[in-house]
């Protein structure tokens, strides 16, 4: 692998988790649309980092997502649940983003966040242990 790759992968798992502190502290404040929204971005860029890893990047959200669920959930490396939560925070944003009458209540958005950081260090399992054959769980 070209240490560029390994390099732009770590940058991109450091986002993940950067957002995931942008998330807390944006529910603290009452900014439930904001929190939702880096509790995606947050799953979205440890995505990205997973496929850096073999030089794949895409220019849509839904390109990232497709290629990361035919080539890493369809063929084991990480649990079909993955996709769920996936999916969850995907149409989460949208609403958060998007939607006038956003009605999220905290408790929700606390899920999501949750959600979210088991995700992320789900896929940070990954990265210290993609060498071996085993298939990564949501905790």
């Amino acid at each position: 692998m070209l240490p560029e790759r390994e390099t732009l992968s770590e940058l991109r798992l450091s986002q993940a988790k950067q957002c995931l502190v942008s998330a807390e502290a944006l529910l603290q404040i009452n900014d439930e649309r904001g929190a939702v929204n880096r509790a995606y971005y947050a799953v979205f860029h440890a995505i990205r980092s997973v496929l850096i890893l073999e030089g794949k990047d895409f220019a849509k959200h839904s390109g990232v997502i497709s290629y990361f669920r035919k080539e890493y959930i369809k063929t084991g490396v990480f649990s079909a649940d993955i996709s769920d939560t996936i999916t969850d925070l995907f149409n989460s944003r949208s609403s958060s983003d998007y939607d006038d009458h956003f009605d999220f209540s905290k408790d929700e958005v606390v899920e999501l966040l949750k959600e979210s950081a088991d995700f992320v260090a789900v896929i940070e399992e990954y990265h210290k242990n993609r060498k071996t054959r085993k298939t990564f769980v949501l905790r």
